[in-house]
């Protein structure tokens, strides 16, 4: 028999390429989203399917929430506010939706258990990601000074070498966002067991594919850059660009989403979902415009860092390979000229310079 499972935040980027993988295995789905501005526009959410029941509400709306969780099975938590440079200042924002937000689902799903509840948390909550010393030595606690080198080194000025972060890493908070990802992360895993659920969280890491929000400048880099480009502009790359990321396609996202649901191995478990590869920021930002046949558009290295963003950080995914079955399935290359068409049909206001202003009026970017 086919479950129901409630998508918080269901019409947003994730949410809707979700959304259309649990209709295709025959699940009946409803989504909670508030269609905010700054993600769909003027309140108008990428269109969901026609046999998808729509809550339009705000997740702190606790008579809501406990309307939305009427008959479900298992939930999908995914509404949050999205963004490190702006968790940074709009501090009151970012804690009230993510965990505020977080806590009314769970103050209502102690009225309303269901069996799993899945939450999506962030390689953010890592801070820096995990690093080897000149030695061999792993090092988890990597900072950096803030002297003539961008990357981390130890306390004889070698510089670190990034690896791979598994979840065993320790967190390091280096954000405002960080910090919410994290107490959603918690919250989940201390209270779904108390109330006999069962909860797991993904850490995702950087996620693109068509359906991104293109004139949201505090979204994920890949869309930053695709409006950019759109409206020929140059990508904007802070630091010096050699930072690593991982980035990880929403199709495959959403098949860890689904393995996390349904696998009895993933029941209290964190998992890392990314590629399990690294690609320096710059690099990225030359093979989108390459896509986009913009080669003449080079990244405009800013040469400034931001508070809360963080050097290096890349998924080792061997704990979602060993539990989850998860392996991405997206060549990255391909998946960015699928995007780049994507991109071309779409209409992108370029809010960069804009959000980059707001930054540093308030002493964000140094």
């Amino acid at each position: 028999m086919a479950e129901r499972v409630l998508v918080t935040g269901g019409a947003g980027f994730i949410g809707g390429h979700l959304v259309r993988a649990l209709l295709a295995r025959g699940e009946r789905v409803r989504v909670l989203d508030s269609l905010i501005e700054q993600v769909h526009g003027q309140g108008s959410a990428q269109r969901l399917p026609d046999d998808v029941e729509l809550v339009r509400a705000d997740v702190r709306d606790g008579a809501a929430v406990r309307t939305a969780l009427a008959g479900v099975d298992k939930v999908v938590h995914l509404a949050a506010e999205v963004g490190v440079g702006q968790s940074m200042y709009a501090i009151d924002r970012y804690v009230s939706v993510n965990d505020v937000g977080t806590a009314v689902l769970f103050q209502a799903l102690t009225e309303r258990p269901v069996a799993r509840v899945v939450v999506a948390s962030s390689m953010s909550i890592y801070g820096e990601g995990l690093y080897r010393d000149i030695a061999g030595r792993l090092v988890e606690d990597a900072t950096r000074d803030g002297g003539a080198s961008w990357d981390p080194v130890d306390a004889q000025g070698h510089r670190l070498v990034p690896v791979a972060t598994p979840e065993w890493k320790q967190p390091s908070l280096a954000s405002v966002y960080a910090l919410t990802k994290f107490a959603q992360e918690r919250l989940t895993l201390t209270v779904a067991p108390a109330y006999g659920m069962q909860g797991v969280a993904l850490r995702l890491f950087n996620v693109y594919g068509p359906g991104q929000a293109l004139s949201n400048p505090y979204t994920g880099v890949l869309a930053i850059f695709a409006a950019r480009l759109r409206n020929g502009q140059r990508p904007m790359v802070f630091e010096d660009g050699a930072q690593l990321r991982d980035f990880v396609h929403v199709a495959d996202v959403a098949r860890a989403f689904l393995a996390a649901l349904d696998l009895p191995a993933a029941a209290g478990r964190v998992f890392n979902i990314g590629s399990g590869c690294s690609v320096s920021i710059a690099d990225v930002a030359r093979r989108f415009a390459a896509a986009m046949g913009r080669e003449r558009l080079a990244p405009e290295i800013t040469f400034q860092a931001r508070t809360g963003d963080i050097r290096h950080c890349f998924a080792d995914i061997t704990l979602a390979r060993e539990r989850l079955g998860f392996t991405p399935q997206q060549d990255f290359d391909a998946s960015l000229a699928e995007l780049a068409a994507w991109v071309e049909r779409r209409h992108a206001v370029d809010l960069v310079a804009q959000a980059r202003r707001e930054l540093e009026a308030r002493g964000l970017v140094a």
